[in-house]
């Protein structure tokens, strides 16, 4: 007599002939329906594997901290619209990072805590795991004082974006924040947190930082790992601190850097991090040279009153013994262009049917955030906001109509772009320019057109965008205000000299303002 085996529902099912003819015309192939029965039989034995894995262990990333899972706060604990969930989750007892409270891009998983990325496409979601800068963070025993608004799937580089509502400038509240790291930006301004870890794919730590006059750093690509973190392109995606002053952003990042054990593709085994408040002990910036790229005041949306306060906030850095000349790279102005080329088939192939881990390499993938983001796309697409509609729908047409040759070309060409700077890094030791060439602009108003939304939200990117592409490390420091709204300064150092770029941006910061 046969042995009982009870039903069990299978994770994967066989797909069933109709399913299967589909899938054969989806990419391309014509099959009789004798065929369609043959290659659905082959199917079979595979999928068994699939089911087999599924009985395995999950593995994910630790959760080290116990932790309540806080709340979202109310409008009037909340006036800025920069809190998207508040927590209390406190680390060591002792470590570089003691009585500091640090708030997290809500791209960022904290275990047990509420992540949606800014889009209702992903509210519900509570990830299981702790990001590792979160738990280096904890480690360094500092308190992770909530998770921060961002704009919807990151896609926008102002503040109006976001599923729960703009966020307002710390400044002007009818003005931009700037995106999509709003929040963290504006509740390091406004002193509710001490430092915060915010996301950079094409200027989003540097471009809020600049609009509410506080220190943003992206630092080289691969320095800080992205593990745990929504991804949307693994070749320039970037975490990184943003804090007040140049040497609470210098703490935070030498508690968050190091190389991560093979858990995130984007960095090179050889990555670690260092003490960088060391360089912050001087008195003098006597052997440092500072270029002025000729290019990054020559955008053509640059404003000729940002342009002068940026280039007088620089020539004070003379005080200190520095040396200011003039420098060109031509092929700055076409950086935007690769990361359009690039980014768009990103965030179609990576960002969204990647479930934000995509594929092809030996990181971490966490599965649940894989699910949570496949499920929402397939069930609320339309929920999606003009940025994302546009780029996806781009994306997907530039990868099946032109096979995907212009993300490849655009790949190539940024090691071209990065050896131009490289050759310039010879010369000088940090190169400047505005970090948003022109003023901030007002929040967008009810009623805006698709166009107005899609193209006010990426025309501040001209400057950041290149240097995602080249993963030079790059730093904003305010340079001052103009009509009470804060302009930042953007410097640019060697890979991996974050300790240069920070002195320089202290020497600046000591002098004032």
């Amino acid at each position: 007599m046969a042995s009982y085996v009870p039903y069990s529902s299978p994770p994967v099912r066989l797909p069933s002939l109709n399913k299967t003819k589909e899938l054969a015309q989806r990419i391309g192939i014509d099959l009789s329906q004798d065929e369609v029965a043959e290659y659905r039989d082959l199917m079979k034995d595979i999928i068994g594997c699939y089911n087999e894995i599924e009985k395995l262990p999950e593995i994910t990333l630790p959760v080290k901290y116990p932790r309540l899972p806080g709340y979202r706060p109310t409008a009037e604990e909340n006036p800025l619209n920069a809190w998207y969930w508040k927590t209390d989750i406190k680390g060591a007892s002792e470590g570089l990072l003691q009585g500091k409270r640090i708030a997290m891009k809500d791209t960022i998983a904290v275990s047990g805590v509420p992540m949606m990325g800014g889009s209702w496409v992903m509210e519900g979601y509570v990830p299981e795991f702790d990001a590792t800068v979160v738990t280096r963070v904890l480690d360094a025993g500092g308190t992770i004082a909530g998770k921060a608004v961002c704009e919807d799937w990151c896609l926008s580089g102002v503040s109006y974006m976001a599923a729960k509502g703009p966020t307002l400038n710390p400044c002007v509240n009818t003005h931009s924040a700037g995106g999509s790291s709003s929040g963290c930006a504006v509740l390091v301004a406004k002193g509710e947190v001490d430092m915060a870890i915010g996301g950079d794919q094409g200027g989003s730590i540097r471009l809020p930082a600049s609009c509410c006059g506080i220190v943003g750093l992206k630092p080289t690509h691969g320095l800080v790992p992205y593990t745990g973190a929504q991804a949307m392109e693994p070749t320039t995606d970037h975490l990184g601190p943003m804090a007040k002053n140049v040497k609470d952003c210098a703490l935070l990042l030498e508690a968050i850097a190091g190389y991560d054990d093979g858990l995130d593709q984007r960095q090179n085994p050889t990555i670690v991090g260092e003490k960088y408040t060391d360089a912050l002990k001087f008195k003098t910036l006597d052997n440092i040279t500072i270029g002025l790229l000729k290019e990054g005041f020559e955008q053509d949306n640059s404003e000729q009153v940002v342009n002068e306060l940026v280039r007088t906030a620089l020539q004070k850095i003379t005080k200190m013994k520095a040396t200011v000349t003039d420098v060109s790279v031509p092929l700055h102005k076409q950086g935007p262009n690769m990361w359009l080329c690039m980014g768009h088939q990103a965030i179609a192939d990576t960002m969204l049917r990647g479930g934000c881990f995509g594929s092809g390499h030996k990181g971490f993938y966490s599965i649940s955030m894989m699910d949570a983001v496949g499920r929402g796309i397939q069930s609320q697409a339309d929920d999606l906001p003009p940025p994302v509609k546009s780029a996806w729908m781009l994306g997907e047409y530039m990868k099946h109509e032109y096979r995907g040759r212009f993300y490849g070309k655009a790949q190539n060409l940024r090691r071209l772009l990065r050896a131009e700077f490289d050759k310039v890094f010879q010369e000088v030791d940090v190169i400047a320019m505005p970090t948003i060439p022109f003023r901030t602009p007002e929040l967008q108003r009810k009623g805006a057109s698709i166009s107005e939304l899609v193209n006010n939200g990426g025309n501040n990117l001209t400057n950041t965008f290149t240097f995602n592409l080249t993963g030079h490390p790059a730093l904003t420091i305010n340079a001052g205000f103009i009509d009470g709204l804060p302009v930042g300064m953007m410097l640019v150092g060697r890979m991996f000299d974050e300790k240069t770029l920070l002195k320089v941006a202290h020497g600046y910061e000591q002098l004032g303002q």
